[in-house]
C-alpha cells in the first residue's frame, strides 16, 4: 500500500536533519542535480524542469521533492534517474499534478529509488512511446498510422512503455476474390468473389505488444476473374493472395463460381454459388467463408447460386453472407476508422456484374455475364495493411 505524505510525516522526515533549500524557479534550460539528506522546493510557473537524481546512492539516502506553486500539470517534473532504477523500473518518473510532494529514499541496485511517501500524484514514471518507421505515415490526433498498401516492413526502434505505448493496433485485410466467368448455351452469369479476410484490433480488441525488430507487412492482391465462354462451362475466378502482419494472418477471398461449376474453396469470405449450364444434378453451393477458421470471424460465406439466367451470387463479405440468386448482391463490408476516417473494407462481389473490386479495400471481384458479351469475371481488389499506437 502506497503512504501518503502527509504534513504529519513530512515534518518527521524533516526532523530527521533534511535540510531545505531555497525555492528553485524553473527557467526551461537549467535542471538540479539532487543532494541526499536535502529536501527541494521547485517552482515550475514558467517552465517544466528536469530533477535528476545523484549519480551515487546508498542504502538510506532520502530525498524531498515538494510543487511549490501547485504548477506540476502545466509544467511537468521530470525526475531522471541518472543509472539507477526508480521503483526497480530503468525509466524515467513524471509528475503531472498539482501540489504534489514525494519523498524517494534509496534501496539497493535492483529497487534503486522508491517513493516511501508520495501526496497528490497522479503517475509516477515518464510515459515513453513507440517509435516506428515504414509504410506511408499519417497522424490522427496523437497517434501516427502507417498504411502498407504493398510489401514492406514495420521497423521499430523504441517499445515505449505502458504508460506511454507499447503495443499497436492493426487493420489486416487480405485481397479479394475474382468474380466467375459469365456464359454457355444456357446465358448463365458468373458469381462474385468472396471479399479477403478482414482482422483488426480498432477499435477496443486486442493489440499487438511490440518489441525492437522489424516485422515483414505482406499485402495481398486480388484473384483474377475467371474467363468469359459462349459455348460451355466457365472457370470460377481465382481466390486472392492473403496479408499479414506479425502473428495476424488474413485469408485471400474465395473466387464466385463460373457457370457449371463450383466456387473456389475457402477464404476470408467466400465465393458465391454458380449457375447450372446443363442437366441436372445442379450444384450451387456458396464458397465458406473464415477459412481458415479464427476468432472473431475473419469474413461470411457466399450466397447460393439459381439454375440458368438466374445464375450467380453475390460473394460473401466481412459483415455479411452474399445474397442468394437471383438478387446476387455481394455480402456487406465494414466500415473501420483505424486512419482517422471510416473506410469501408471487404465487401464481397455481385454477381453478373463484373466490375473490379476497389484496391486497397480487399473487395471481391464481380461475376461475369451471359453469352450475350461472354464477360469474363472481375479480378478482387487488392488488400492492406495498418498500424495505429500512440506516439505522444
Amino acid at each position: 500500500m502506497t503512504t501518503k505524505l502527509t504534513e504529519k510525516n513530512i515534518s518527521s522526515v524533516t526532523n530527521t536533519g533534511v535540510s531545505w533549500q531555497s525555492v528553485i524557479i524553473a527557467d526551461g534550460s537549467t535542471g538540479t542535480t539532487g543532494v541526499s539528506g536535502r529536501g527541494y522546493f521547485i517552482n515550475t510557473t514558467s517552465a517544466a524542469h528536469t530533477f535528476t537524481l545523484p549519480a551515487t546512492a546508498t542504502f538510506g539516502d532520502s530525498i524531498l521533492i515538494k510543487d511549490y506553486a501547485g504548477t506540476f500539470a502545466t509544467n511537468n517534473l521530470t525526475i531522471a534517474r541518472n543509472g539507477h532504477n526508480i521503483q526497480g523500473v530503468a525509466n524515467n518518473s513524471l509528475i503531472t499534478t498539482n501540489r504534489a510532494s514525494v519523498v524517494l529514499v534509496y534501496v539497493d541496485v535492483t529497487r534503486g529509488w522508491e517513493f516511501v511517501a508520495e501526496s497528490n500524484v497522479a503517475d509516477l514514471q515518464q510515459a515513453l512511446f513507440i517509435t516506428a518507421t515504414g509504410g506511408t505515415i499519417t497522424t490522427d490526433g496523437d497517434f501516427k498510422v502507417h498504411s502498407f498498401i504493398g510489401d514492406g516492413c514495420f521497423v521499430v526502434s523504441t517499445v515505449g512503455n505502458p504508460v506511454g505505448s507499447d503495443s499497436v493496433d492493426y487493420l489486416v485485410v487480405a485481397g479479394g476474390g475474382g468474380g466467375g466467368g459469365g456464359g454457355g448455351p444456357v446465358n448463365g452469369k458468373g458469381a462474385g468473389g468472396g471479399a479477403g479476410g478482414y482482422r483488426t484490433s480498432f477499435p477496443g480488441g486486442t493489440k499487438i505488444t511490440t518489441t525492437v525488430t522489424t516485422y515483414p507487412v505482406t499485402v495481398g492482391a486480388g484473384g483474377a476473374g475467371g474467363p468469359g465462354n459462349p459455348n460451355g462451362a466457365t472457370a470460377a475466378g481465382s481466390i486472392g493472395s492473403n496479408s499479414i502482419f506479425s502473428t495476424i494472418t488474413s485469408a485471400g477471398g474465395g473466387g464466385g463460381a463460373g457457370t457449371g461449376g463450383n466456387p473456389s474453396p475457402g477464404g476470408g469470405s467466400g465465393g458465391g454459388g454458380g449457375p447450372l449450364t446443363g442437366p441436372a444434378p445442379f450444384n450451387a453451393n456458396p464458397g465458406p467463408g473464415n477459412s481458415p477458421p479464427v476468432s472473431p470471424p475473419q469474413g461470411n460465406a457466399g450466397g447460393t447460386g439459381a439454375p440458368g439466367v438466374s445464375g450467380g451470387a453475390g460473394g460473401g463479405g466481412a459483415g455479411a453472407v452474399g445474397t442468394n440468386a437471383p438478387t446476387g448482391t455481394g455480402g456487406a463490408g465494414v466500415a473501420n476508422s483505424i486512419t482517422g476516417s471510416p473506410i469501408t473494407y471487404s465487401t464481397g462481389g455481385a454477381g453478373n456484374v463484373p466490375a473490379a473490386g476497389t484496391d486497397n479495400t480487399g473487395n471481391g471481384g464481380g461475376g461475369g455475364g451471359g453469352p450475350a458479351n461472354n464477360q469474363a469475371g472481375a479480378t478482387g481488389g487488392k488488400g492492406i495493411v495498418i498500424i495505429r499506437y500512440k506516439f505522444q
